[in-house]
Parts: C-alpha cells; structure tokens; sequence
C-alpha cells in the first residue's frame, strides 16, 4: 500500500476515530486503527467493541492496500510532523514507512485481515437531526448519568421518539434530566439506550453547525450516526428504561420565578466555602418574595438573598449545590420557575411547554441559626 494525504487531514482523522480505541484490551488488534486504501478511498477505522468509528478522507492512493498501525505511535507520530503532505508506504511484511519531508519514521503494523470491522447496520430509516441540536441535547442531559456500572441503565441516555418529537432522558438516582425537541419529519415510535460514553465521544467529534445534519439508525442492538464522512456504530445498552413519567408530578405547594443567572452565581459563590468531596447542602428558604442562600462548612458560612415572584407557601429546603449549578448551565432561559411541594419532595425546573424539565432531589439538613 502506498498514499499521499496532507498532516491536517490525516491528523483530523485519527483524532475522530482514536475516539473508538480502548485505554484497556486484551486484544493488542483493538488498539490499532485500520487504514483501508483496498476499494479506492482512504478510510480509517478503529473499534472496540462496544464503540466504532469510521471516516474517510481525502488523499491519494498509489498503491492499494490495507493495514492496521499501533493507534498512540501513529498518532503521536503524526502530531509531531511538519505541516505538509505524508506518504505512507507499507511492504508484504507489514513494515510502514511513514515520510513528511525530511522525517522519516518505520513501525511495524499489523495484517488488516485480523481487525473487527464495524457490525453492518441495516439503514431502513434515518431519523435526521442537526448536528447544533444533537450537540445541545447531548450537553443538556449528560451530566445527569451516571458513572457507576451497578446499574448500566444509569450510564446511558434514554431516546424515545413518538412521531415528530425526540425526548432524551437521563437520571442518576439523585435527578433527572429531560430535554424534548420537535424533529422536523414523523417517525415511526422508538425508544432505546444509548451510552453516555458514545454521546460524550459523538458531541465531541459534531462541528455544531445549524445547517448540517445528523442521520441516526436504529436497529435492535445498536445504533447508527452518519455525518460529514463519518459513520459511528454504538451497542445500544439492552433493558427496560425507568418508567420516568410515574415520577414526574405536575402538584405543587409552592412557584418561585427567578432571575437564572442571579440565581446561578449565588450557588456558586457559596460553593467556594465547600471543600472537595464535602457534602455540605446550600440550604433555600423562601419568604414572600425573598429567596435567602444559605450555606455552613469548616471554612465558613454564607448567605444572600435574592428577589423573587412566589405563588404558594413558604418553604425551606437543602440540596446539593452541585446538582442546581449543573441543571442552572445548561439552562438559556433568563428566568427559570421552580416548582416545590415540601422539603422531601424533588424539586422540579421547567419551561412552560415542558422542552426541558429537571427534577432534583433534596437533602436532608439541620438548621443553624
């Protein structure tokens, strides 16, 4: 095999697919990257087992050919050339030359024959999205899943589409995330699991842009992400999904609508009295149109009111304050309604129509005056 391709493109390349190459394997072909020149187009592959990711780019082939190079030498290799063209010569016995001026590298590689391909998906029909509403969607939720393995429904994110609309869910025992938006076509009814793990790498690798799309695949195991030259294969995360709406709850005792940044910034200034890894709860006691903040830890106290519009009763309750910063980010609203029936009782943050609802639990806490 021998091609010719530019360092910005195989560059861009290698970091989409290295994406798919495990820190861990007992199988030394996974931590390779295939590069296949066989059928006429420069097409790089890496895959492991649970996440694979295929692109293509732009080159010459002179001679066609297939192998698989060790993914941290190549890349790192790579990085460090000049910015110019890079040959990539391969011989019978798997040796790799590798040349960008006067820079000359040789690794051995291995037989392409042995690599794992990407399990072939059935594309019946593609549900399209933009890549700016993906990413968004993505950014929304994630942070609620969660990274414990004990329950592998946690780690991943719920995609339930019924006709024109797209929900994706989270949760992590402690909150949920949910984010609606309208799709632009009607689709058949679906609803799977897809890894955190996948969307993290997927949003990371989506240029955002408005006007370019994303085609999802579904099939009963996996799911299918084509964009731009990229193609990204996920197994889907099997079982039944928490049933979300038993725990959603429309009752309230008390509505306070508040300014969000405001709002945000207070938490955050209060958190700088927490140390790492302390659970100390920031603690909400609303009255009459006043939210006060407070907060105790062994570096100190604070507390700040804040203006607000209630409807209801008066309420104190603790929460965690990492879990209200995370939900208060990912927020645009310049004002936010929150929504509480008692101390014990999640709290909900939502918008009007419901596009997004973030339901937190509380703390218990003990009032120092």
């Amino acid at each position: 095999m021998k091609l010719v391709c530019s360092k910005s493109n195989l560059l861009n390349g290698l970091q989409i697919v290295s994406k798919a190459v495990p820190s861990k394997t007992t199988m030394s072909i996974l931590e390779c990257i295939l590069i296949d020149a066989a059928k006429g187009v420069i097409k790089l592959t890496a895959n492991d087992m649970e996440l694979g990711i295929e692109t293509t780019i732009d080159g010459e082939i002179i001679d066609k050919g297939i192998i698989a190079l060790d993914a941290k030498i190549f890349l790192d290799i790579v990085r460090k050339l000049p910015d110019n063209d890079i040959t990539i010569e391969t011989d019978a016995a798997y040796k790799t030359t590798i040349t960008c001026e006067k820079a000359k590298f040789n690794i051995i590689g291995k037989s392409g024959e042995d690599f794992s391909y990407l399990p072939l998906i059935e594309r019946e029909e593609s549900v399209v999205i933009s890549q700016f509403t993906l990413k968004e969607v993505v950014r929304q939720t994630i942070f609620s899943i969660s990274d414990n393995d004990n329950n592998k429904l946690m780690t991943g994110e719920l995609f339930e589409i019924n006709g024109n609309e797209l929900k994706v869910v989270s949760l992590d025992g402690h909150r949920i995330s949910i984010r609606k938006i309208e799709l632009k076509n009607e689709y058949t009814g679906k609803k799977v699991v897809v890894p955190g793990k996948t969307l993290n790498e997927i949003s990371k690798i989506l240029s955002g842009d408005t006007d370019r799309d994303v085609n999802l695949y579904f099939t009963d195991k996996h799911v299918l992400f084509e964009f731009d030259q990229t193609i990204v294969v996920s197994r889907l995360i099997e079982g039944e999904y928490f049933k979300i709406d038993q725990m959603l709850s429309s009752d309230y005792e008390t509505k306070v609508k508040i300014n969000k940044k405001e709002f945000l910034n207070c938490i955050d200034r209060a958190t700088l009295l927490v140390k790492e890894g302390d659970k100390k709860p920031i603690i909400i006691n609303i009255i009459d149109d006043t939210m006060e903040l407070k907060i105790n830890s062994t570096v100190g106290s604070m507390n700040e009111e804040i203006d607000i519009t209630k409807q209801g009763k008066d309420l104190m309750i603790g929460f965690n304050p990492k879990f209200l910063i995370d939900a208060l980010k990912v927020i645009d609203d310049e004002e936010i309604d929150i929504y509480l029936v008692n101390p014990k009782a999640p709290c909900f943050i939502k918008d009007t129509e419901e596009k997004y609802i973030y339901l937190i639990l509380p703390v218990n806490f003990t009032t120092v005056s």
